[in-house]
């Protein structure tokens, strides 16, 4: 399994549309191109927020970010043009308990 995190600081002002279009578009978007099991959207205080995506293999990441993210990131810079901060990483299953 393969995590693909990104990290969100928003604006005061951006955070309740935000928050809505990661809800309503953008999450739901991200999961029907059918590369990823399951996401989780979680903050840890107002303006800085988690989103997870979890991938079966590696592959399937790549075949997302080869085939999909220029599109929906494209459709997120034209949302919030300013104002939101990301950063994206990828984690590796090892383990699970």
């Amino acid at each position: 399994m393969v995590t693909y995190e990104i990290t969100a600081r928003v604006d005061p002002p951006l955070i309740d549309r935000y928050e809505r279009y990661m809800r309503e578009h953008h999450i739901p978007d991200v999961l029907a191109t059918g590369c990823f099991q399951a996401a989780a959207f979680t903050r840890a205080e107002p303006g800085r927020y988690r989103i997870r995506y979890e991938a079966p293999t590696e592959a399937t990441l790549q075949q997302y970010l080869g085939t999909h993210a220029q599109r929906l990131r494209a459709d997120f810079a034209a949302n919030f043009s300013s104002g939101v901060e990301l950063n994206r990483e990828v984690w590796h299953w090892l383990q699970g308990w």
